[in-house]
């Protein structure tokens, strides 16, 4: 059942930067405001990744083909990989005539005993909120027959936009599964990444760094997640936000349940990557620890700068303008900025008071409607590389200007040191590529 004291509470998150200085709503739904992406599709984001689960919609098979499997999201789990795969419960008008409990009861038994995954996710929807099926009841019984978690996600898409379902999500989870298992040790400089996804594998460009500093990801909500590992995330000694901040509540109920303290960081760009490695390692006050960050840093950026020079040759007096949404708004403008490339412009449109604020540090432009704004500015600034989704290259076709898809879409990681070179790379390629310049020009014929 919707809890609507629990999404009053979220869509006024104490702990959001712009609830310091006046009362204001997160994610306050309005009539259409969910077109872009509702609630559910916001819950499944945060939680697809984790691989040894298995994600079951409880209903009609249209919500579940419309949105599945919607960023590329690798997993190094060795064993079957069930996010790949789509499971619902098909609620049918009978189902909403006479309940689908049943249908849903059979549907986890099946789980259980043919997929045997570590835990079973099961989310709600716009029809099943409505019919009123009882799925904590469901779940709770299942969950004692088959002895694994079968966590109900309440995050039926009318209730609000994709931000307010990934904190929905990130209750269940915290409620459901955080501190139901202790651990055989507790490291002494474990973190949880939170907010993390693992798009084509950014997390996979930093961890390694922090395994050598000496810093254990204890869990991840959710890249590359593993469900015994959130199940003991309450013994992390400090929670890290990456770039996400619709989890913000579940990292500031973990301090006041755990007495996790958390810190909100970017692993974009060498400045940020840097700046991140530092705050982590800052946060546990260690000396030996401190001085380790430092060195592996100055390697890291040494070897970077070295790989970096063929390409700020290219870029150098190349400007660009950013069409993202979030916090990518800044992090991939930070990220530019690191290889040699002027920001005239970045979308704020999906973006939090926070995200603006950062923004604007950043670059000098902030385009609140990009569609009508950003083929304006190209022709103003003589912008040569456009950045944005997909839906922007008819603008960079038009404009004969190199374009660079830097949405979850795209196919190679720009996170962290190494993920800059891949920035670097696509981003020399699309700017020494004649076919934008070549492009909308008139046929031989047409002359």
């Amino acid at each position: 059942m919707v809890n609507k004291k629990l999404i009053r509470e979220l869509l006024s998150e104490s702990a959001c930067t712009h609830n310091d200085k006046k009362k204001s709503s997160c994610d306050k739904p309005k009539p259409g405001a969910t077109s872009g992406g509702c609630a559910f599709e916001g819950a499944q984001i945060a939680l697809f990744p984790y691989a040894d689960a298995v994600h079951l919609v409880h209903a009609p098979s249209t919500c579940l083909s419309a949105s599945w499997e919607t960023r590329a999201t690798p997993t190094s789990f060795k064993g079957e990989n069930n996010t790949v795969l789509g499971y619902y419960t098909d609620v049918t008008t009978n189902d909403v005539i006479f309940g689908g409990d049943k249908k849903l009861e059979e549907s986890i038994a099946y789980i259980a005993e043919v997929k045997k995954p570590k835990a079973i996710f099961v989310y709600e929807t716009c029809v099943t909120a409505m019919i009123g099926d009882d799925m904590d009841n469901t779940a709770a019984r299942m969950q004692e027959k088959y002895g694994i978690p079968v966590v109900v996600v309440h995050a039926p898409g009318f209730v609000g936009g994709k931000n307010l379902g990934s904190r929905l999500a990130g209750e269940a989870v915290l409620n459901q599964l955080i501190g139901t298992r202790e651990p055989e040790e507790i490291h002494p400089y474990g973190i949880n990444l939170i907010g993390e996804y693992n798009v084509t594998g950014d997390m996979w460009q930093y961890k390694p760094i922090l395994e050598k500093i000496g810093i254990k990801v204890v869990a991840t909500l959710a890249g590359d997640g593993r469900i015994e590992d959130i199940q003991a995330a309450h013994t992390a000694k400090l929670n890290v936000i990456v770039c996400a901040k619709s989890l913000i509540t579940l990292t500031r109920k973990m301090q006041e349940r755990y007495n996790i303290p958390y810190i909100s960081i970017s692993f974009y760009g060498k400045r940020d990557t840097s700046n991140a490695i530092m705050s982590i390692v800052n946060a546990f006050g260690d000396p030996e620890l401190i001085e380790r960050a430092e060195r592996i840093i100055e390697e890291e950026e040494a070897k970077l700068e070295e790989q970096l020079a063929p390409y700020k040759e290219i870029f150098a007096g190349k400007k660009a303008i950013l069409n993202t949404g979030g916090n990518k708004s800044w992090s991939i403008a930070s990220a530019l900025q690191d290889i040699g490339i002027e920001v005239v412009a970045t979308s704020i449109r999906k973006a939090t008071a926070e995200d603006i604020e950062i923004a604007a540090q950043y670059v000098p432009i902030l385009m609140k409607v990009p569609a009508l704004e950003q083929g304006k500015l190209i022709d103003e600034h003589k912008v040569d590389i456009l950045l944005a989704g997909g839906r922007s290259l008819y603008t960079a076709i038009k404009k004969k200007v190199a374009f660079v898809d830097v949405n979850q879409e795209k196919k190679v990681s720009y996170g962290a040191y190494a993920g800059l070179v891949n920035l670097a790379k696509d981003v020399a390629a699309a700017v020494n590529n004649p076919v934008f310049r070549v492009v909308g020009t008139p046929a031989p014929w047409e002359e």
